[in-house]
């Protein structure tokens, strides 16, 4: 099966799905949604422990917000009256890029949130903190593996997540 664009009403104007291919699309991430049943404690949460800023979003019909990283809108929230049950879907996690490993940490310990560190391997050199936030949706933030840990942040136990 060919999958070829068409302009509406005109299918003498379609283009073969290999000249469709001589063109290469350029994709960058742009934003994650992810959907609630507390938007006040979302929002918090992602103030809190990721420094995002709730920002400018277009009069949807329905509730949300979008919470911003300097000027981009990278994480939008949408409220639901309920969440499916189980929460987890297709999606794994998000994953962000960080900086101040510790700065990181010690939201997670001030605020008792379960975090896991991981150092990744060779030839990679990062660590890779995971999370959950409110709605059990996982959260990556990787930092560079040359940042150094504070061990008096990471020693008291904290709870493992997976």
């Amino acid at each position: 099966m060919e999958l070829r664009p068409s302009i509406k009403g005109n299918k003498q104007r379609r283009l073969p799905y290999a000249a469709m291919l001589k063109t290469p699309m350029t994709l960058t991430p742009d934003h994650f949604t992810i959907v609630t049943d507390d938007l006040a404690l979302t929002e918090t949460f992602y103030q809190k422990i990721l420094s995002l800023k709730p920002g400018p979003r277009p009069n949807f019909k329905f509730p949300g917000l979008w919470l911003y990283a300097d000027k981009a809108p990278i994480l939008h929230v949408v409220q639901k009256d309920e969440l499916p049950n189980p929460r987890k879907g297709v999606l794994d996690h998000m994953a962000f890029r960080g900086q101040d490993i510790n700065s990181l940490l010690g939201k997670l310990k001030a605020n008792d949130i379960p975090y896991r560190i991981i150092r990744t391997p060779e030839p990679f050199n990062q660590w890779q903190v995971f999370f959950h936030d409110p709605n059990e949706a996982k959260v990556e933030v990787d930092f560079d593996g040359d940042e150094v840990i504070d061990v008096s942040i990471t020693s008291s136990p904290s709870k493992s997540t997976s």
